[in-house]
């Protein structure tokens, strides 16, 4: 499968030469990110998914390395969609399939951004609670973000392969996530608080690994007296960890509600990713006003749930992937219009 592992492997090496930059880029400097620099990160983050959109419209049908109509369909049944394919017009149905596989991508990666600012409420409470310097909160999320990659690349293909063999986990999916945007909906007045000496992966790493009481800069580790010791901002790097694979509980099964095929799963959600650190820095000191946000999310979970229940019944009542995508616009467009229009009484003293 030559084609196919050319577009795997381009993607892999695009990630990490793109991770470099954006590496070098806010490292030089022990400065804080500046507003300017993540509005420009995250400009070229959501181009370049864009980018990748276009791609799979001109040449999607490589990444299964597609060239005849029983590979086609062979990957419609795989991945479970509903194309509607002719076997007399080979160019036809390669042109549908690259279209949908577009919009799923699309679709996915507007899912997994959107869950994305749930994940910086919390970030900003771990980096708040464990008093770090705002100047290494882009080290932290680099190293964390690299992290995530290699988590999700093994949820999502491990997730997959469940899916193709047990069919019902979808239901189980589509069920928690009713949960969860119910709950999510239920606490989003709650005020969540981190206490660093109580922490659960605090209290694991000062049971098994020699910690540092207090920050060395930017050090992961320090060595005194002849002895290793992981200081606190190590700490807060697994605590990251820990959250983004909890989150990744909630997120990725959203996405295979979009689509079943585990690339497209994993490019949305790796673009995310990507843009999730510029994001944390465009949004870290504005985040509070966007006070309907949390209903916004917790209603597309709702959905993205309840389509996940129905299965193939929404494809007969017109709810198509871009239809769905529509929808999870107007859902996000609504709350934080919402949130603008009517800002907290807290807001409004603040001012």
């Amino acid at each position: 499968m030559p084609n196919e592992l050319l577009f795997i492997s381009g993607f892999l090496l695009f990630i990490f030469i793109m991770l470099a930059i954006d590496l070098g880029l806010f490292s030089n400097s022990k400065k804080p990110v500046s507003l300017k620099q993540a509005g420009i990160m995250s400009g070229v983050w959501i181009a370049l998914a864009l980018g990748f959109y276009l791609l799979l419209l001109n040449y999607g049908h490589l990444l299964h390395n597609i060239n005849t109509f029983a590979q086609l369909q062979q990957v419609n049944i795989n991945n479970f969609h509903q194309l509607q394919l002719n076997p007399n017009d080979l160019a036809g149905d390669l042109n549908l399939y690259r279209k949908n596989l577009g919009v799923e991508f699309i679709t996915g990666y507007v899912v997994e951004y959107a869950l994305s600012v749930d994940n910086i409420f919390v970030m900003v409470l771990i980096f708040t609670a464990f008093s770090v310097e705002p100047r290494y909160y882009h080290k932290v999320l680099i190293w964390g973000i690299i992290g995530a990659i290699a988590m999700r690349f093994a949820f999502i293909f491990v997730g997959s392969a469940l899916i193709i063999k047990f069919h019902w986990i979808l239901y189980l999916f589509g069920a928690f996530l009713v949960y969860t945007g119910v709950m999510m909906y239920v606490e989003r007045n709650r005020v969540k608080k981190i206490d660093p000496d109580k922490h659960p992966v605090v209290k694991f790493a000062s049971k098994y690994f020699a910690v540092h009481p207090k920050f060395e800069g930017g050090k992961f580790f320090v060595r005194i007296n002849r002895k290793n010791l992981i200081t606190p901002l190590l700490l807060v790097l697994l605590i990251i960890e820990v959250t983004d694979l909890v989150f990744a509980v909630d997120s990725i099964p959203a996405i295979f509600s979009v689509t079943k095929d585990p690339y497209i799963v994993f490019f949305s959600n790796i673009f995310a990713i990507l843009g999730l650190r510029s994001m944390f820095f465009l949004l870290v000191n504005i985040i509070d006003k966007f006070r309907f946000l949390k209903v916004g999310l917790a209603a597309l979970l709702t959905f993205i749930g309840l389509k996940m229940l129905a299965g193939n019944y929404t494809e007969h009542i017109g709810l198509t992937t871009f239809n769905s995508l529509i929808v999870i616009l107007l859902i996000l467009a609504i709350s934080i219009v919402a949130s603008l229009a009517f800002p907290s009484p807290n807001s409004k003293a603040e001012g």
